[in-house]
């Protein structure tokens, strides 16, 4: 019989697998803690949360492979010859299951989950607790963040891989999970995040760095959107329309300086300083100090420049978008090390979460956060479920605010449904360019095969991940029959 891949809860390995910055995500060492302590006081059960996290800045996810998956199958930009060919494979459509970070994602996605179930299938403990030592709030809060942390994983495996094993229990055995529909899936996140809106804190309230009430009702509004579900999409959004605001300098959602401002919804974090030992070693487990990501060293043209933006892409932003000079580099253009001279006859480099404005090189390890979700996506996933129920005119004035940041005329009202359409499809192009937004974009819409369909994406199979070899050689409940059409 296979065993399961599917990552076992050992508790004696489970706390071992922690990372995650800031001062809010590193209260104590979950190494010191044994099976007979867990959930008996507020330190404990913050580490137990803590080890959830860890698993968003693995190689697989936002240190290396995520921004290059989307990025490159978005064809948001070019390959350079000395692209590496497991990253090239996203570029061309020419992955397959034996794709190492593919089965990456997945590893580190269903460790992700195995830990948040460890964490809520340990309420009744965690309840236990006297109110006096942690109050009911607290308890439920980091409830919450395992909730919303499931339903971030589990959002990806959908939507990345379609039907997927539906786990909310601690395995006790080798036996594997077989695939659950979609739909099943769907409903368990969005009951999670339903949950989450009900008990995480507010930003004001809560650490940086740490899932709030408005980054579960952004992710649920999102996970309706994508689900066509309009008007369930338009109430959780309207529950933050308002709580946050553009930052008044786009840039500065970029900047490591310029952290958790207040467009920044929710975002992953990283600080160099807290340790980047087993960064080589985590391309999914999570384990150990995995303090940076390498998206500054890999898209930057003074260093490794293994990507650059595409014609398509810096053709499509208007004269006078303040956000073509703050996403890109030119010739001539000043950084640190004074001015810009892009090497190969590349037309651009990438601005956008590189170092360059501070130090002259990437240096390898980069500390700047990645922003999750932030308020000018939740502005155009307002504008399009505004614009699905048939308020077009309500939909331009969402689409006009992030247009006014940007410097731009704005929208006049009295335009019809796909001409409104077509606005929020070129605003989201160019406002979250190299955000990993764009595919998903294109896939959900229906419009993958008419603009990818040149560049190798096949209708039928590239919406879709392959499920991993691995997965199917270990997991008696999977088999080749099982996987995903065209692979």
């Amino acid at each position: 019989m296979k065993k399961s891949k599917l990552i076992l809860v050992i508790l004696s390995v489970f706390f071992a697998m922690n990372s995650c910055n800031d001062e809010g995500l590193e209260l104590t060492n979950p190494n010191t803690l044994s099976p007979e302590t867990f959930f008996k006081t507020e330190a404990q059960i913050q580490s137990a949360v803590n080890a959830i996290y860890s698993n968003l800045q693995t190689r697989a996810f936002y240190s290396r492979h995520i921004f290059f998956s989307m990025d490159f199958m978005a064809h948001e930009q070019n390959t350079n010859p000395q692209t590496e060919a497991d990253k090239r494979q996203y570029f061309e459509f020419s992955f397959d299951a034996s794709h190492g970070a593919i089965g990456g994602m997945w590893d580190s996605a269903f460790r992700g989950i195995n830990k948040a179930n460890f964490v809520i299938n340990n309420e009744e403990a965690i309840n236990a607790i006297p109110d006096g030592q942690l109050s009911q709030e607290r308890k439920q809060k980091f409830i919450g963040e395992a909730k919303f942390l499931r339903a971030w994983y589990y959002f990806f495996l959908v939507t990345r891989f379609g039907d997927v094993p539906l786990i909310t229990i601690i395995p006790e055995s080798g036996t594997g999970f077989p695939r659950s529909p979609k739909e099943e899936v769907y409903s368990l996140i969005v009951q999670d995040l339903q949950d989450a809106t009900q008990t995480l804190l507010t930003k004001e309230n809560e650490d940086n760095g740490r899932a709030t009430r408005g980054a579960a009702y952004a992710l649920l509004g999102k996970v309706q959107l994508y689900r066509q579900n309009y008007q369930a999409a338009y109430d959780a959004l309207q529950e933050i329309y308002g709580e946050y605001s553009l930052e008044p300098d786009y840039r500065d959602n970029f900047l490591e300086e310029t952290e958790f401002g207040p467009e920044s919804i929710f975002e992953v974090s990283y600080k160099v300083d807290a340790g980047t030992g087993s960064i080589w070693n985590s391309l999914s487990s999570g384990e150990g100090p995995n303090e940076a990501t390498f998206r500054g060293q890999e898209y930057g043209w003074n260093d490794w420049f293994n990507v650059w933006p595409n014609e398509d892409l810096l053709n499509e932003y208007e004269a006078g978008d303040k956000r073509y000079n703050d996403n890109f580099y030119f010739n001539g253009d000043e950084f640190a090390g004074g001015i810009v001279s892009i090497p190969l006859s590349r037309p651009a480099a990438w601005k956008k979460y590189s170092n360059y404005y501070k130090q002259t090189n990437e240096n390898l390890y980069s500390g700047i956060n990645f922003r999750i979700i932030r308020y000018a996506d939740v502005l155009l996933m307002l504008a399009e479920a505004a614009n699905e129920l048939g308020n077009q005119d309500e939909a331009i004035d969402y689409i006009n605010e992030v247009r006014e940041r940007a410097g731009l005329g704005l929208i006049g009202y009295g335009k019809p449904k796909s001409d409104v359409f077509q606005a929020i499809v070129h605003e989201r192009k160019v406002e979250l360019a190299g955000e990993q937004s764009r595919f998903p974009d294109l896939v959900r819409w229906g419009l993958a095969d008419d603009v990818l369909g040149q560049f190798g994406f096949q209708a039928g199979k590239h919406e879709l991940f392959p499920i991993p070899n691995n997965e199917i050689s270990s997991n008696d409940m999977i088999n080749a029959s099982d996987q995903n059409p065209g692979y």
